[in-house]
């Protein structure tokens, strides 16, 4: 039988320690969310390996390391309101609700939508709603965010994301270009009402739908 206790400190000491993420709040959230029980069935005996996990539907929680990356570089704050853009079965929101006082998880999926309901309510989180919609819509009826993260790859990042964060606000994506998975982790900062984006690693991770570049724009 799995020690899913034991698989979880061995994720964060050999998978994020290790791999620049210092953030003592991070890695408690990853220390106390239990990975196993937003994974797909019978996929449970991997829910801590260092790489994407499926969770129903087509999709995927994201690497541990990355995900936990993009949120040390989204510097959640005990006040921030974020959006989850993505969540699937709920995990990136479960975690975030450790570090944020709301959180919003957006899903398009209503099997995934439902499910991640139900862990929040099993979970005993009640700083986390589940939205359903289409994800690059965002969702304006609780904006502005402080932090948006998006969990997945971006080949375009919708101006109506951006356009819901505030003032000093920050997202967190995977960017790609024409198809290829193989993409850079970036951080967007609103300022003086103007986004602009910096790399923070190389990362790869399945395109999130409706983030798909349009036909002839170029990332």
């Amino acid at each position: 039988m799995i020690d899913f206790s034991r698989a979880r400190q061995n994720m964060v000491e050999s998978q994020l320690r290790t791999n620049q993420v210092t953030d003592r709040r991070v890695l408690e959230g990853f220390e106390t969310m239990p990975r196993e029980l937003f994974v797909a069935e019978g996929r449970a005996g991997v829910a801590y390996c260092d790489e994407d996990v499926p969770c129903g539907a087509g999709r995927c929680l994201l690497e541990p390391m990355i995900l936990a990356r993009l949120l040390q570089a989204l510097d959640i704050g005990a006040n921030d309101v974020v959006l989850d853009v993505g969540c699937g079965t709920g995990y990136s929101s479960a975690v975030i609700s450790r570090l944020a006082t709301t959180v919003v998880g957006l899903e398009c999926e209503p099997a995934l939508a439902a499910r991640a309901n139900a862990l929040m309510t099993e979970l005993a989180i009640d700083n986390v709603m589940i939205a359903e919609g289409v994800l690059a819509a965002g969702h304006p009826a609780q904006a502005p965010y402080d932090a948006i993260l998006v969990n997945g790859a971006a080949e375009e990042v919708p101006s109506a994301l951006t356009d819901q964060l505030t003032e000093g606000g920050r997202l967190g994506v995977v960017c790609v270009g024409g198809g290829c998975r193989t993409g850079s982790a970036t951080l967007f900062v609103r300022s003086g009402g103007v986004v602009s984006g910096r790399k923070l690693f190389d990362a790869a991770v399945p395109v999130l739908p409706g983030f798909e570049s349009r036909k002839g724009f170029v990332f």
